[in-house]
């Protein structure tokens, strides 16, 4: 029995379609990936399954309760992390409903008021602050923290930890969950995967982590590009990803043997025409009749030219009778390069027993060589410093003590945690231009290469989607050789062939790496020469026994 159903959804932005007469069924226990491009329609068919958006034609409608979690991790201003939370989880909506339903019962009215304390009730309203204070607890957000009425910004770690928790509070029949294994480490990660495990309900999910996907999913619901129409593929992602490639190859072959098929009759077709015309055109011809003086003889070998026109038609309708086979339509693929500047310095960058602090993780003292070439992967679960140490080594953090040096010529191309290049108020095409010291033209260009069409590179930059502004970045890579590349989570946000495009191209990149990534597929797939715990740097180290310490 359905839990959540959706008939004949059909939803577009002006005249881009986006969703179109969809048909999805979620019954209990179901954990569902939902599969797609950046860019074609995801978030958009979350907020159809949560009624936050009204489709054109079609409906939605649900036995139970329905929470949708959004990529949302900052919370707004004046707003604690506990209100955020509540906020969340419904659990604020759910409380201003039971106060308003009692407030008419006592005036005579509140006939909904059996309804709202049942809501109440089942979102797990009644012991949230528990709930909250004990789940926070465990993530490391601090009660100083938690009840904060200005929290202030929230390093990447922990917004990573606050995405989590409001995970870990929801209480719904069906959760409509956003990217939420967006930077978590692998603590946060085990954590997340035995909620969905263990989650009685159902769960639709959007994640571009493939290890994830394998681990949780019962099927994979993919949204055509094309025809934005909606297939389910049953038995999680490693069997959908097989069922794909072989229905590729099996649709490329039908295509291929129709095409042979149909190009055999047409030649057949146009040889058959023109042996006629040749062979009326020689019995008529001045040298047929000097050579066959008997025209009834010249006229047989005439009608028999012509009468191969009889056999073009007998072709003609066994092409038009042949089935047409549409040929598979190539998604949209990024091609990424990373032209490497060479080498470099001899060595990129030194940290001479250096002591760096950034809220309360304090690294150090340190001492680090990372000569050019060298391929480093930086470790350690959120909040314990990497974002910090590659802010020490790019000189972007002050140290507190010890001495730091980046050599003469390294040249850092980076895509940071938080994509703060793109968190502006210019427009994409004016960032990278002036970056890049390409004319607007040529941006232009490289930008529709990355996905990014007219009406996004002129819009102020912060208001482009995550994967819209990740995409951008890598673009900003590519368009100017680099020795040096950091990239920081650079999976978050991006499509699954994107991550598979950004694997071949670091492969083949000759300059120097540093890499943060808790993605544990590209993780395998990229060849490093050296790794670092971050957490055998903390001066107090914060995580004790696999659990998190304030």
């Amino acid at each position: 029995m359905s839990v959540l159903t959706a008939r004949n959804l059909s939803l577009s932005f002006g005249p881009r379609t986006v969703i179109s007469e969809v048909d999805f069924d979620v019954s209990p226990g179901d954990r569902v990936g939902l599969s797609a491009p950046n860019g074609v329609g995801k978030s958009t068919l979350l907020r159809l399954l949560a009624g936050e958006l009204r489709p054109e034609t079609g409906s939605v409608s649900a036995t139970g309760t329905v929470a949708h979690l959004t990529q949302e991790t900052q919370p707004r201003r004046g707003e604690s992390l506990r209100d955020h939370l509540a906020r969340r989880t419904g659990v604020a909506d759910a409380e201003r409903w039971l106060q308003r339903a009692a407030e008419a019962l006592g005036e005579g009215g509140g006939e909904d008021y059996p309804d709202a304390l049942d809501h109440w009730t089942a979102i797990g309203a009644g012991d949230f602050d528990e709930r909250a204070d004990a789940v926070c607890e465990r993530l490391g957000l601090r009660a100083d923290l938690l009840d904060g009425r200005e929290p202030g910004a929230l390093s990447g770690g922990q917004q990573a930890r606050l995405r989590l928790a409001a995970v870990l509070l929801t209480r719904a029949d069906v959760l409509l969950l956003d990217e939420p294994t967006n930077d978590l480490d692998a603590a946060g990660l085990d954590l997340l995967e035995s909620h969905v495990l263990g989650w009685p309900g159902a769960i639709v999910l959007v994640s571009h982590d493939r290890e994830f996907l394998a681990r949780t999913t019962t099927a994979i619901a993919e949204l055509d590009e094309f025809s934005h129409r909606l297939t389910v593929y049953r038995g999680g992602w490693d069997a959908y990803v097989e069922e794909k490639a072989n229905a590729g190859r099996r649709a490329r072959e039908e295509y291929e043997a129709y095409a042979a098929k149909r190009d055999s009759l047409v030649q057949r077709g146009r040889q058959v025409r023109e042996w006629s015309r040749q062979g009326v055109r020689r019995a008529n011809s001045a040298k047929a009749r000097s050579e066959e003086p008997d025209k009834n003889v010249r006229a047989g070998r005439a009608q028999a030219a012509e009468n191969l026109t009889a056999k073009a038609s007998v072709v003609d309708r066994r092409l038009d009778r042949l089935e047409e086979v549409e040929e598979p339509r190539e998604a949209w693929r990024l091609r990424l390069t990373l032209p490497s500047a060479g080498r470099g310095s001899a060595v990129a960058f030194t940290l001479r027993q250096a002591v760096v602090s950034r809220g309360d993780v304090t690294l150090g003292p340190v001492d680090l060589a990372i000569g050019a070439g060298e391929r480093w992967r930086v470790t350690g679960p959120n909040g314990s410093g990497k974002s910090t140490l590659l802010g020490a080594l790019l000189g972007r953090i002050p140290l507190a003590a010890g001495d730091r040096s980046i050599g003469p010529g390294v040249v850092v191309g980076e895509v940071d945690q938080l994509r703060t290049e793109f968190a502006s108020d210019a427009p994409a095409l004016r960032i990278v231009a002036d970056a890049t010291g390409l004319p607007d033209v040529e941006v232009r260009t490289l930008l529709a290469k990355f996905r990014l069409g007219a009406d996004a590179v002129l819009r102020p930059a912060r208001e482009l989607s995550p994967g819209e502004r990740t995409r951008a970045g890598l673009a900003l890579l590519q368009a100017r050789g680099t020795t040096c590349l950091v990239l920081d989570e650079p999976t978050n946000h991006l499509d699954l062939p994107a991550i598979e495009q950004l694997e071949q191209a670091l492969e083949n990149y000759g300059g120097t790496l540093l890499l943060v990534t808790h993605d544990r597929r590209l993780a395998s797939a990229v060849r490093v020469d050296h790794e670092i715990n971050v957490g055998d740097l903390l001066t107090f180290p914060r995580v004790k026994g696999g659990r998190y310490v304030p």
